[in-house]
């Protein structure tokens, strides 16, 4: 019991609950092991629980009109995802894949909405996870439409270092099994444009690029 108490502190939206709250939670989860590839939900399926990611990555994504993957994030330990659900009949908005083995905890809507009911410090807490993530959602539309695919790369590949960077003695290495088109997905662009900023990027001594993995030299001067 207390592992997966200590498992729960990690997790931003029950970090500030007292023990005995989060003894609550943990007899409500259903904790369940996701392989690489693996498909938690897809868009359009019934947002019936949500789920927090104790190790392991997984992947957001969209898929347009075409069947391209429009990749909205990509998350880590601690994260909450399908929580746009909650306290909301409606569908998941988007397709969660793992990306990395994974550990993962779910919750039903139904039994998390009836612990808020009587637990004003848990209700505020999803309600800043909630608002933080949607000022997110929006500040990424603004970057869409206003900054240049150049921009936007560099601001992806700052982001998942922030989320997901390794230090080492060559900088921040992203910890991800990405491809340049996971890039591509995630920017909105094509694998041809990114894989040029990123040459571009390592021309000016930014970034340095070892297979797959990306290194940002010094994120300070990055941003």
């Amino acid at each position: 019991m207390e592992k997966r108490i200590n498992l729960l502190k990690r997790i931003p939206v029950f970090s500030k609950l007292s023990d005995e709250q989060l003894m609550d939670i943990v007899e409500l989860e259903i904790k369940k092991d996701y392989k690489k590839g693996s498909i938690i939900f897809y868009e359009g399926d019934k947002g019936d629980a949500f789920y927090y990611i104790q190790s392991g990555k997984v992947k957001m994504y969209k898929t347009d009109y075409e069947g391209k993957e429009i990749i909205l994030n990509i998350f880590g330990e601690g994260s909450i995802i399908g929580e746009v659900t909650m306290f909301n009949d409606i569908e998941y908005p988007a397709t969660a894949e793992v990306i990395e083995d994974a550990v993962v905890g779910m919750i039903y809507n139904n039994e998390i909405e009836n612990l808020v009911a009587n637990n004003k410090d848990l209700a505020l807490q999803i309600i800043k996870e909630l608002t933080k993530r949607l000022y997110n959602s929006q500040m990424n539309v603004k970057e869409m439409a206003l900054s240049s695919v150049y921009l936007r790369t560099k601001n992806v590949i700052l982001n998942l270092a922030k989320d997901h960077g390794v230090k080492t003695t060559r900088g921040i290495e992203l910890n991800l099994d990405i491809t340049r088109q996971d890039i591509a997905n995630i920017v909105g662009t094509t694998r041809e444009t990114v894989s040029r900023v990123l040459s571009e990027l390592k021309k000016a001594e930014d970034i340095d690029i070892k297979g797959k993995k990306i290194i940002i030299k010094d994120i300070d001067d990055f941003v």
